[in-house]
């Protein structure tokens, strides 16, 4: 049988293992799965220590991947590390390197080109507002979005007589 000293950091380990995780996140999985141990918060400092647990590094990781694979926007890359619970000094340079790998407007383009695919055309109001907001919600900002929508010769039509409030308030509705 494993001694209580050993549990979390095999707990953490695994966890690791897995994925990166910040200082906080890891201290609150410890905590849940060993409520009031103080076996769990000397692991979290010894993690951080032997540099197992470091929210620069974790947050660029984390930031890169998302920007490259899911193809996020820097808004949306930004509430994933909050939500996460990395430390907020590290957070906008992990965005800024993320994006000096990444180029966001090809991002941007990616994205708009899967919801073409789904998206039946002639377009209407409606659906150019879906298709908005979708890329909002990806983390794109609304100016980059109606240039790349104004670039598509399929959208033009009712882009052009939209802008990005009128959207934004229709969705509302």
């Amino acid at each position: 049988m494993r001694s209580a000293k050993k549990e979390p950091s095999a707990a953490a380990l695994a966890l690791l293992a897995r994925r990166p995780y910040s200082v906080a996140e890891m201290r609150r999985a410890l905590e849940k799965k060993f409520p009031g141990s103080e076996a769990a918060r000397e692991t979290v400092a010894r993690l951080r220590a032997q540099g197992f647990l470091d929210d620069r590094k974790a947050a660029e990781q984390v930031a890169s991947s998302l920007a490259r694979h899911r193809h996020y926007g820097p808004h949306r890359i930004r509430r994933e590390l909050k939500a996460r619970l990395f430390d907020y000094r590290f957070i906008e340079p992990a965005i800024e390197r993320a994006f000096e790998e990444t180029n966001e407007r090809a991002s941007l383009e990616i994205q708009l080109d899967r919801k073409l695919r789904t998206l039946k055309l002639p377009l209407t109001r409606p659906k150019l507002a879906s298709l908005c907001q979708t890329l909002l919600r990806r983390g794109f900002s609304s100016g980059d979005i109606i240039k790349a929508v104004h670039t598509r010769p399929q959208l033009r039509p009712v882009a052009e007589t939209v802008e990005m409030a009128d959207l934004e308030t229709e969705k509302g509705e």
